[in-house]
């Protein structure tokens, strides 16, 4: 048991901004982002945290560019397709809703009244209904990537797969963390491929349905080339979010 407690902290890895209260008075940012990711099963190759991780590695790139306020993860989110593996952990929506509700008052309450949403994980789907309502009357909030972007980044990278085919613990994941946390990556990946083009019922039945190993898509494709060049697309396109919110692109030094 303690062999296996010591495993796991080793692959530990610190995605949390370390701005101090000082910092942020210095930056007088006006746009938060918050990344928002999952706690699931992905195979024996990815870690269960890897949803949150792509999603706070988003927010790390996006923040060395442009002038924002970077917040700590969303760990905990809707993952009950993969409620049945061991380790998975889900909310529900409508605690999600309240959540991203109550972290977006809060950031007003401090001087920042606009927020971008970076979501990790497919299966959140009630952020769409978050933002849709928090810009009612005026644009407050704005969720990134969106499907089109992820297209952009997978054609700019050169990957194999799209996203039905790669959907999950596949290529695009795997080469996200191949290049920017290499050590979350488990040895397998490269033979864990599991084709599954065809899930009519995937939010009735689940993944179980549809994979024995909780892995659909490719992984064997990944790269830590194509990681980097799927982060760089999508740092790009992160500028047109800001445009949206009626915000400056990055600060040239």
């Amino acid at each position: 048991m303690r062999a296996a407690a010591e495993s796991y902290a080793r692959r530990t890895v610190n995605l949390l901004p370390t701005l101090t209260t000082t910092d942020v008075q210095q930056q007088a940012p006006r746009v938060a982002v918050l990344p928002v990711g999952s706690y699931e099963q992905h195979g024996s190759h990815l870690p269960l945290v890897t949803d949150t991780a792509i999603a706070c590695v988003l927010v790390r790139e996006i923040a060395a560019v442009y002038p924002v306020l970077p917040l700590p993860p969303v760990t905990i989110a809707c993952s009950h397709e993969h409620g049945t593996w061991p380790g998975t952990v889900s909310i529900s929506a409508r605690t999600l809703h309240a959540v991203i509700t109550d972290i977006a008052q809060s950031l007003e309450a401090s001087g920042i009244r606009k927020l971008v949403v970076v979501n990790g994980h497919g299966g959140n789907y009630v952020l769409s209904n978050v933002v849709q309502e928090a810009n009612l009357t005026e644009p407050r909030m704005t969720l990134f990537p969106t499907a089109a972007e992820w297209t952009r980044a997978r054609e700019h990278a050169g990957l194999a797969t799209n996203s039905h085919d790669g959907m999950h613990a596949g290529e695009i994941e795997t080469s996200i963390l191949l290049h920017a946390e290499p050590d979350l990556v488990r040895p397998g990946y490269e033979t864990a491929d599991h084709a599954a083009p065809d899930r009519p019922f995937l939010l009735t039945h689940g993944m179980r349905a549809y994979t024995d190993t909780g892995v659909i898509g490719f992984p064997s494709h990944a790269t830590a080339a194509k990681g980097k060049a799927v982060l760089t697309s999508l740092t790009h396109d992160f500028e047109t979010h800001l445009h949206a919110l009626g915000e400056p692109g990055p600060v040239e030094d």
